[in-house]
């Protein structure tokens, strides 16, 4: 009589040896990803360095921008609230990406760390200038406004008197002449109706 157990292949299946061959699995793959994770934050690191003396000369009034390497997967290099740099699949290129309404925007993508900072370094300029344009468009605004009160006054007190003596007269309409010429009219009314009917009653 044959034995059904698996001992005719010599070898014995152990339910405890292969969920231990599973988790060493499982933990060998998490270890590869932490590695690549710890890679591609290792390198924005290296680029948040070479853009360090940028983010030291933004004026310490200007919050729009953040300049973190925040962890996650993938991590990022925030420069403000809507735009940031990661790395491509293959862990090596910088990708400069800006959330917009249109969408997501590439910015720039290159594998030269000397470039993509060149890049974020322009960006960051063109930011601060908007800004100053917005905040001097506001001063601009504002004093407009509250000398708008003082400039009325001015133009009212300012605003030459006109001598009665220019001021020209209106006509006055003398209501005699104007009765006179509606008794003509009528008259002439009336004369023409009664040649009308003597004509009319020579005929009959």
């Amino acid at each position: 009589m044959s034995d059904t157990s698996d001992t005719t292949s010599g070898k014995v299946r152990s339910l405890r040896d292969t969920i231990r061959e599973v988790r060493t699995a499982e933990a060998e793959r998490s270890d590869v990803v932490v590695e690549l994770r710890d890679a591609e934050r290792a390198r924005l690191e290296l680029l948040a360095e070479e853009l360090r003396g940028v983010f030291d000369e933004v004026p310490r009034d200007d919050e729009q921008f953040i300049f973190a390497v925040a962890a996650g997967t993938p991590p990022r290099l925030w420069i403000d609230m809507t735009s940031f740099v990661m790395m491509g699949r293959d862990r090596r290129t910088y990708r400069f990406l800006k959330d917009t309404r249109m969408g997501r925007t590439v910015i720039r993508e290159s594998s030269n760390l000397a470039d993509v900072a060149d890049t974020i370094t322009q960006y960051v300029a063109e930011r601060i200038i908007e800004r100053e344009r917005a905040l001097e468009g506001d001063w601009v605004a504002k004093r407009a406004f509250r000398d708008e009160p003082e400039t009325r006054k001015e133009s009212r007190e300012g605003a030459p008197a006109i001598p009665a003596a220019s001021v020209a007269p209106r006509p006055r309409i003398d209501m005699r002449h104007t009765g006179w010429i509606v008794a003509a009219f009528l008259a002439g009314v009336l004369i023409g109706a009664t040649i009308l009917l003597g004509t009319a009653w020579l005929k009959v």
